[in-house]
């Protein structure tokens, strides 16, 4: 499992965070709201410092992470994070 994130959603990020190099942004699991592979949860993102990083990547100097007791919910998917231009916010896909 791993986190892929496009340049375009970086930037999105990185201006609606206001995120400066050595800052974390994590991917958590919600209760409630809708995903496509995992009913009754959604995905949730929070700049925050990781506690038990399971999976991180680097991008633009910032670390992009989810904590070990969340990676069930990505069910052995990649996370990959696009950018939607017509609705200004990040796509996630699960691949």
């Amino acid at each position: 499992m791993e986190i892929k994130l496009t340049d375009r959603a970086a930037e999105w990020f990185e201006s609606e965070l206001f995120l400066h190099t050595g800052d974390f942004v994590r991917f958590y699991v919600r209760y409630g709201g809708s995903s496509p592979i995992q009913q009754g949860f959604s995905l949730g993102v929070n700049k925050e410092e990781p506690m038990d990083p399971g999976i991180e990547m680097n991008k633009n100097g910032i670390t992009y992470f989810i904590e070990t007791r969340d990676i069930w919910y990505f069910d052995e998917y990649d996370l990959h994070v696009d950018y939607d231009e017509k609705q200004d916010e990040p796509i996630y896909e699960y691949k």
